[in-house]
């Protein structure tokens, strides 16, 4: 019988279990520091009916959707976490307090085109606010405090938040003339980062339907430069002339002024008239962030407010406000600079007990004494030479292995040793507990990415 070849699919990523391990505390990290905040967690299906997902309609979504038939059923992966929200809350309605704050980390799966440090699967780490009929500003600006909190408690300091508003963009289109158009100038000004100014004037003029001196205008528009405080005052000049954009400028000025009370420092914020979102759904405040070191790879963490996008499940007005972060995306970057520091434990173990006798009862008893007292145990009984045992914690970087041999069992202690130091001692099972213990908690409390 032929063998089939193993393989990974291209835009998919498989870790080494050390690895596992790291991106696993960073996903630890995030679920904490959401909590923090007066999340709670949630779990939505991953196959969804694909009317479901697809009843905001066109654009990149149903350019980037897996959908597939199942007898009669028509499915689809999850592209996101916000569209399967919105049709949760809109279900459980009746069970659920308002308002809503929920966060999920969970895998999506999009068609795109694998690259550099974008999958085809990957985690996104997610929360939402969602109120009943109204929402206030406020959640809107606490936004950026929630991802400068969990950047800077990951170990990120450059990093940026990029903010813009919707209405904003739309409301200065239909100053000019462009409301039909809104959706596609919209997605198109969102590529801006990936494909440069000219391509975008040249989709603006041949695919938009825009003149040649509205392509400019636009363009000088989101170019503005200078301070938040710059751009908000050269917003001021269009006040009056739209209501639609009036009142996101109104939303902006909110959302920006309430930063420094949140913590924000000025140089992990700034008001960016380019960001745009190329998901249809987003109708206020929307948010990009960025490594400083490496805007080559985009957006790490994006989002903003929608309105209506429960309108499609129910009649009740459900507005809500959140952001994604592409977890897998990070820990590539991250790993790829080797900005992960060695000392994150990513042992499977705490320590490794190798029994030098023939009854196994001594070392099975140590291991549920130690496991009640917390601590990970492993028992390694396979009929290997010494080198060998040791060489197996070594590998995997377990950092204590107890020998249990005749005379510590006759004398109801154990031969502790400290795999960093090579220091063994003889102690009672109690004190390797303690010693252990502290040894963890020391290295467990260091940060996951290395200084700068």
């Amino acid at each position: 019988m032929d063998k089939i070849k193993p393989r990974t699919l291209s835009g998919f990523m498989e870790l080494p279990p050390d690895k596992q391990v790291q991106m696993d505390k960073m996903r630890a990290v995030l679920a904490e520091t959401y909590a923090r905040y007066g999340f709670t967690p949630l779990d939505t299906p991953a196959i969804e009916a694909a009317e479901v997902l697809l009843a905001k309609g066109g654009g990149e979504t149903e350019k980037q959707i897996y959908r597939f038939t199942k007898g009669d059923s028509d499915l689809a992966l999850r592209f996101d976490l916000t569209v399967p929200l919105a049709k949760y809350v809109a279900a459980n309605y009746g069970q659920l307090t308002f308002p809503f704050r929920r966060y999920q980390i969970g895998k999506v799966w999009r068609g795109e085109r694998a690259q550099r440090g974008r999958f085809r699967e990957f985690y996104q780490a997610d929360i939402d606010i969602i109120g009943d009929g109204a929402l206030d500003i406020l959640n809107e600006a606490e936004i950026p405090a929630i991802i400068y909190d969990t950047f800077t408690r990951l170990g990120l300091h450059r990093f940026r938040i990029r903010v813009n508003n919707r209405k904003v963009l739309n409301g200065f289109f239909a100053i000019l003339g462009l409301s039909e158009q809104a959706g596609d100038v919209l997605r198109t000004i969102d590529k801006l980062d990936k494909i440069g100014a000219d391509k975008v004037r040249e989709l603006l003029t041949d695919t938009c339907g825009v003149t040649g001196e509205n392509a400019d205008e636009i363009l000088r528009f989101i170019a503005c430069p200078g301070t938040s405080a710059d751009k908000l005052a050269f917003l001021e000049q269009y006040r009056g002339r739209n209501e639609t954009f009036d009142t996101g400028l109104d939303e902006l000025r909110t959302v920006v002024g309430y930063l420094p009370a949140f913590g924000v420092p000025e140089e992990n914020f700034e008001l960016d008239l380019t960001i745009a979102r190329g998901l249809d759904y987003y109708t206020g405040t929307v948010y990009e962030t960025v490594l400083l070191d490496h805007p080559e790879v985009g957006s790490i963490c994006s989002g903003g407010r929608y309105d209506d996008l429960a309108g499609y499940y129910t009649n009740k007005s459900l507005p809500g406000v959140g952001i994604s972060i592409g977890l897998t995306r990070l820990f590539y970057i991250l790993q790829e600079q080797n900005m992960i520091s060695d000392a994150v434990l990513t042992a499977p173990a705490d320590v490794l007990i190798l029994p030098m006798t023939d009854d196994l009862s001594a070392a099975v008893t140590l291991a549920s004494e130690l496991r009640a007292g917390g601590l990970r145990v492993q028992i390694y009984s396979e009929k290997k030479k010494f080198k060998a045992k040791i060489g197996y914690a070594d590998k995997l970087g377990i950092p204590f292995v107890i020998f249990l041999g005749e005379d510590e069992v006759t004398q109801h202690v154990c031969a502790l040793k400290n795999m960093a130091t090579g220091v063994q001692e003889a102690v009672t099972s109690a004190a390797a507990l303690e010693t252990i213990r502290a040894e963890i908690a020391r290295r467990s409390a260091g940060a996951i990415l290395r200084e700068p």
